[in-house]
């Protein structure tokens, strides 16, 4: 295992770093002999940092991961995060001390590491806004953010606390200057944001003639000006870029659903992926690829792996002594980019 600064923080944070969120599902639903057996074989191999939030699971994952620590005696570096809701906007700041609080029981801990505001920071909110899809976690006015009361001054009271050494934030939507602006502020340490071969914009320019659902304006550049660290999610593009999804096999049993709920979308994400196949050869398989390539930006601190079995784990941390990306590798993904991962272009 490597490991690598976060930000100008001192904190070091293992390459690969374990991911206890929805999307992998073990800490939602699997058991927890599989809970042990997965972190377990994860700490082996040297990974510290494990990232986890209030929201996964509706606390299922913090309740799981402090039952699986405690089984294994261990104690990584934790990050965990708050989702301000709609009922919580006349205090932001109390709001944050007391989901992180209750965070800490959960975990079984004194303290977190690194803790993060879901929220995204929006310019505005629908009228009337009662809740997102999942529930009523809602993009966060910049004034909920940085104004008086705020989320970054909660962030500030669990530093001053001891309840949090290291603070950030780890929702990036369309309203980048926002994100931008809290970086700016001093207060955030780490980002968390979205950065594959899918869609590489939070780490370079749009390439030409890729189209991407939401453009992330090179973040990773702007967090890094800032002393922040960034820990990479989705880093296999919700799991379509594995051998198995471009092959056509199923997903593991534990494994999210929101990727599939749209079979048509997710046929299409998995079409997408495919014109990455030429990356697995020579002992390395596209995962492999997929995560060295986010390791290639100098900004990244992290790349989060969403695990449900030992082998996922195995598979993930041997990208770090598998074949590395070549110059000609990175030219044929420019040239997947150039073509638009083989969909017409539709004018965006």
């Amino acid at each position: 295992m490597n490991y690598r600064t976060m930000g100008n923080t001192g904190l070091q944070l293992s390459e690969i770093g374990f991911g206890a969120g929805d999307n992998a599902g073990l800490f939602v639903g699997g058991s927890l002999a599989d809970q042990c057996r997965v972190l377990g074989r994860a700490l082996d191999l040297g990974i510290t940092y494990v990232d986890t939030a209030a929201g996964y699971g509706a606390t299922l994952s913090e309740t799981n991961l402090g039952k699986t620590l405690a089984a294994l005696k261990a104690r990584p570096i934790i990050n965990t995060k708050v989702e301000v809701t709609v009922d919580q906007v006349g205090d932001v700041a109390g709001a944050v001390v007391t989901s992180i609080e209750t965070s800490l029981k959960r975990l079984g801990v004194d303290y977190v590491d690194v803790a993060q505001i879901h929220n995204s920071p929006a310019y505005r909110r629908p009228e009337g806004w009662t809740g997102g899809p999942t529930g009523p976690w809602m993009p966060m006015l910049i004034e909920e953010y940085l104004g008086p009361n705020g989320a970054v001054e909660g962030l500030r009271r669990l530093r001053q606390a001891g309840k949090a050494r290291f603070t950030g934030f780890a929702g990036v939507g369309p309203d980048h200057p926002l994100s931008k602006a809290i970086f700016a502020s001093g207060e955030a340490s780490l980002l968390n944001v979205p950065f594959n071969l899918l869609n590489p914009t939070a780490g370079m320019a749009k390439p030409l003639g890729l189209q991407v659902p939401l453009v992330y304006d090179r973040i990773l550049d702007y967090a890094a000006m800032h002393g922040a660290g960034a820990a990479i999610i989705n880093p296999l593009g919700w799991g379509v870029l594995t051998d198995l999804a471009v092959s056509g096999a199923a997903r593991h049993a534990q494994a999210g659903t929101n990727i599939t709920r749209n079979a048509d979308a997710y046929a299409r994400s998995v079409a997408r992926a495919s014109q990455f196949k030429f990356l697995a050869r020579d002992g390395r398989t596209l995962a492999q690829a997929a995560v060295q390539f986010a390791l290639r930006h100098p900004a990244v601190t992290t790349v989060l792996g969403g695990f449900t079995a030992v082998e996922h784990v195995e598979e993930m941390v041997g990208a770090l002594t598998a074949p590395q990306l070549t110059g000609e590798d990175m030219a044929r993904i420019e040239l997947a980019w150039r073509g638009n991962l083989g969909e017409p272009a539709t004018g965006g």
